[in-house]
């Protein structure tokens, strides 16, 4: 099915693109913020995905895939990461002007922060021999270490808002891994990862799209308060 990535972008994008307009919610105020901060971060991951992909430490299956590529990347993989951003950075926006209340203890922020710090360190240094494992929880640590010391407010909110998407994580990264349908849509290198996968997804996934979103949603927040 040569849409499938394409259809599981677009599905992904067009109901919180179009609740972008309701009253309540307002999520096109963050337009602006959002695009630069989107750009800004696709200099880190666009990279990151040329080159893990020229050294086969992931690839794709063109069975799935329009067959356009710019840089060694389908097409459907650019958008994934402009259209999967702004369906969790309004997610994100929308829970809390749902639940205005939904935020951590700043204690319990800190304490889940310095727990995730530590275990991000310990995989990164133990597995330093995978390369996937390396970047991804090396990645993350920088980024959650920067936010911990100039933003820690966004991690009140951004622990409990990531915990929901993972819902849709679950089932998109499932179909991109191989689950409900013949083959993987992305195929992955064992020999660079911990091999050790919830479902299909490697655990490895999971880190990497809170650190995509964490990023994200870091450099929309600073634009918003600097544009606003």
């Amino acid at each position: 099915m040569k849409y499938l990535y394409l259809l599981l972008n677009i599905g992904s994008f067009i109901i919180p693109f179009i609740f972008s307009f309701h009253p309540r919610l307002k999520f096109y105020r963050y337009w602006k913020p959002l695009i630069l901060g989107t750009m800004l971060t696709m200099l880190v991951f666009i990279p990151w995905d040329i080159i893990f992909t020229i050294n086969k430490i992931w690839s794709f299956n063109y069975d799935y895939f329009l067959g356009i590529k710019i840089l060694s990347l389908p097409l459907e993989e650019w958008l994934f990461f402009i259209l999967i951003p702004y369906s969790c950075i309004f997610m994100h926006y929308a829970l809390l002007e749902l639940f205005p209340k939904m935020a951590l203890p700043g204690k319990i922020t800190g304490t889940i922060t310095n727990i995730l710090l530590l275990i991000f360190v310990i995989i990164a240094l133990s597995n330093y021999h995978k390369l996937y494992t390396l970047v991804n929880f090396s990645y993350a640590t920088i980024v959650l270490l920067l936010v911990k010391i100039y933003r820690l407010e966004i991690l009140k909110h951004f622990f409990l808002t990531f915990l929901v998407m993972l819902i849709p994580f679950f089932i998109i990264n499932g179909i991109l891994t191989g689950s409900f349908i013949e083959s993987e849509v992305v195929w992955y290198n064992n020999n660079e990862n911990l091999n050790f996968r919830i479902f299909t997804i490697p655990v490895e996934d999971i880190v990497y799209a809170f650190s995509l979103i964490l990023t994200n949603l870091s450099f929309t927040q600073f634009f918003y308060r600097k544009l606003n």
